[in-house]
This record gives C-alpha cells, sequence and structure tokens, in this order.
C-alpha cells in the first residue's frame, strides 16, 4: 500500500543520491527524545530542523538543522545571521502554515524556495544522522554530506551549543 508523504519524501531524497533510508515511526514516539528511547538511536545522531523567525516587517525566516544534543542559539547566531535585533523560535502556526508539516516531524526536505537552511557544523561530524520525514510517521537516516545538495543549505559554525545535561 502507497502512503503519499513516503511517496514525496522518497521522490526529495532521490535526487540527492544514495545511501539514505526512511524510517517508519510511530507518530506517538516521533518527538525527539521519546523516539531515540524507543527505536535505540543515539541522541547525538538525531537532528531537529527548527524555524526560526526575525522580529521585523516582513519577518526574515530560516530553517536550521542542529543535533538533538546542541541548543541552537537564536539570541546570538540565528538573531545575527538574521540581521535582526530579535529573533524567536517560529509559533507552530507559522511553521505549519510555511511548510505544511507537524512539529516533530518537519524536514529540511522540500521547504519553500528561497527560505535558506542553516546547518550546524557539530551536524556534518557525524556518520548518520536521522532527521525528520515531514510528518511525525517517517524519519530519515542518512550521511550529512548528502544535505548539503539541498538547495540554499549551508553549514554554519557555531550555530548552536551543546546543551547541559537533563535533569533526570
Amino acid at each position: 500500500m502507497s502512503d503519499p508523504v513516503r511517496d514525496r519524501l522518497a521522490a526529495l531524497l532521490a535526487p540527492l543520491g544514495e545511501g539514505w533510508e526512511i524510517l517508519p515511526c510511530d507518530p506517538e514516539l516521533a518527538d525527539t527524545a521519546a523516539f531515540c528511547a524507543a527505536y535505540g538511536v543515539a541522541p547525538e545522531d538525531a537532528a531537529n530542523t527548527l524555524l526560526v523567525a526575525g522580529r521585523a516587517d516582513p519577518p526574515p525566516l530560516a530553517a536550521c538543522l542542529v543535533l538533538a544534543t546542541t541548543r541552537l542559539d537564536v539570541n546570538r547566531a540565528v538573531r545575527d545571521r538574521l540581521g535582526t535585533r530579535k529573533a524567536s523560535f517560529a509559533p507552530p502556526e507559522l511553521t505549519r502554515a510555511l511548510t505544511g508539516m507537524e512539529l516533530g516531524g518537519v524536514t529540511v526536505l522540500g521547504l519553500p524556495a528561497g527560505l535558506p537552511l542553516w546547518i550546524d557544523a557539530a551536524v556534518m561530524g557525524r556518520e548518520r544522522v536521522i532527521i525528520g520525514g515531514g510528518s511525525r510517521s517517517w524519519k530519515v537516516r542518512l550521511p550529512p554530506a548528502l544535505l548539503l545538495r539541498i538547495e540554499g543549505a549551508e553549514v554554519v559554525e557555531g550555530l548552536a551549543n551543546v546543551s547541559p545535561p537533563r535533569e533526570p
């Protein structure tokens, strides 16, 4: 049985070359921590796509890809790159409207034309990473080098910082 989201995902991945794989995901386990625990994935091999917006009219936007073990530096790195005095994570409604994707499933694949994609340099240091698949039902495992084949993708040193350990 064909799944339209999976089919679209495969079509977006095909031009990137070989080495990727599409993984099914229980939508209830799509959030990074739950996914990693349930599927035995090391958090340092999971990467999250986050939409950010600068405070201006109209707001400049960008998509950022960072490892789950890091924290996006919205207050410095993102703000400076957007060229605004303030920046923040885009609200879920804006993310949904702009990408057509729900949080927990946002992917760097198939983003709107002209939307910059900033990839934290730490992502590139991993052998393979798990990224969102465009819905909460799919994830993608791929070598990070394939991400550089996405139009508008740029590696940014210092885009994210190592997260402090979480309290149990």
